[in-house]
């Protein structure tokens, strides 16, 4: 009797404790955020003259659950993701030697022959992005320039390196801080990476088995599945490019949009810039900006 007890009991403990586990539950904007899961990877490039090419990206997914058991599963992801988050920057901190603040949603970062470069963005306010890397790149040795251009919703700040020029530039979009940091080398980069004279070139590729459609403005580029996918290893491979996915443009702002099937169309606004290139790589459903030179 009390075995057949106990029996019942445990049953009915397990039926409840399903019942718990498939309660619906309220979102929490403040628990279930955008740093639950990351999404990361590492490209390495070696190639007979010596140069070497180190590219890094990382994304910030959104745990949004339905269901109490959801949400209990969401509480240990967000725990993985942060001890994955500190390794990852601190690894590329050290590879890329530039600083990364913490709360990213988006990073990519670039250690060429060319540049070292990080993009970051992020769901802060512009003057504490600004005031971590002023004191972060203050600590490095690095000498900020005179004529630092700060604005609300952007800035644009000059150093002065023992490796070279460098420059941090923000920008505010859609209630998030965009930092691109980067120190320039001496090399010169050949047709690949060059711009046309005060222009800024895109470059699309495309790093999934996936067809994806990029348009810029008003410009539509078919990717197919891989197209491009190694752009950013070198000057040469960048070089070998269809000029369908090479787009030389005037300094400005563009709305670039992703569309990939069985996704809905994701869009943003890119700045270009003159004497810059950037890859646009479609990875994980979103276009990752790498600053190439």
């Amino acid at each position: 009797m009390k075995g057949r007890t106990l029996g019942i009991l445990l049953a009915g403990s397990l039926v409840a404790a399903t019942a718990a586990l498939a309660m619906p539950v309220t979102p929490d904007p403040a628990r279930d955020g955008s740093s639950d899961t990351i999404q990361a990877g590492w490209s390495h490039t070696s190639r007979s003259n010596g140069d070497v090419a180190d590219i890094w990206w990382a994304l910030r997914d959104r745990c949004s659950p339905d269901y109490l058991g959801e949400r209990l599963l969401c509480d240990g992801l967000r725990m993985l993701a942060r001890a994955a988050s500190r390794t990852f920057e601190s690894k590329v901190s050290t590879e890329v030697g530039l600083p990364l603040p913490a709360g990213w949603g988006l990073i990519t970062a670039n250690n060429s022959p060319f540049i070292r470069s990080a993009h970051v963005e992020l769901p802060l306010d512009l003057k504490t992005v600004l005031g971590f890397y002023r004191a972060a790149l203050t600590k490095n040795g690095w000498i900020e320039n005179d004529g630092a251009a700060v604005e609300a919703d952007r800035a644009a700040v000059g150093f002065t390196t023992s490796n070279g020029p460098a420059s941090l530039r923000l920008t505010r979009q859609d209630g998030r801080t965009i930092a691109d940091l980067s120190l320039h080398k001496s090399r010169v980069a050949t047709a690949g990476f060059l711009p046309k004279p005060e222009q800024g070139r895109l470059m699309l590729g495309n790093r999934t088995d996936d067809a994806a459609v990029v348009t810029v403005n008003e410009r539509t580029i078919k990717l197919a599945a891989r197209a491009g996918e190694n752009l950013a290893s070198s000057d040469d491979a960048a070089g070998k490019l269809p000029d369908s996915q090479k787009l030389d443009l005037s300094p400005g702002k563009y709305k670039v949009t992703l569309t990939m099937d069985g996704n809905e169309a994701r869009s943003r606004e890119f700045e270009v810039a003159a004497n810059e290139t950037w890859g646009l790589l479609v990875e994980h459903g979103v276009l990752m900006p790498v600053h190439l030179y």
